[in-house]
């Protein structure tokens, strides 16, 4: 599953886009430093339901913003990514 299929299906299992997410991370305090993994897994399943590797995904959003490494980028594998720059702002409004 690519890096962005995790937060397309974040979306769907929550009804909130990755931007939103991130929105009530911060009011919550879970985008202050240093970033504790930990505290955002446990209020992602808490409040969402979500498993630990969707949670990390949006971690790392959290902490690297919308950047990915371009080492899936073109690859042709499974986790592959079309860009190295994420969309958080829903599947609907993806140019």
């Amino acid at each position: 599953m690519s890096f962005q299929a995790y937060l397309d299906t974040i979306e769907e299992k929550t009804g909130l886009t990755p931007r939103a997410i991130l929105t009530l991370a911060h009011d919550r305090g879970l985008d202050a430093e240093p970033v504790k993994a930990g505290a955002i897994i446990d209020w992602l399943k808490e409040d969402f339901g979500l498993g630990r590797g969707h949670a990390m995904a949006i971690v790392h959003v959290v902490k690297n913003g919308p950047t990915i490494s371009s080492k899936h980028v073109g690859t042709g594998g499974v986790h592959q990514d079309d860009s190295t720059e994420l969309w958080l702002d829903g599947k609907a409004s993806k140019p």
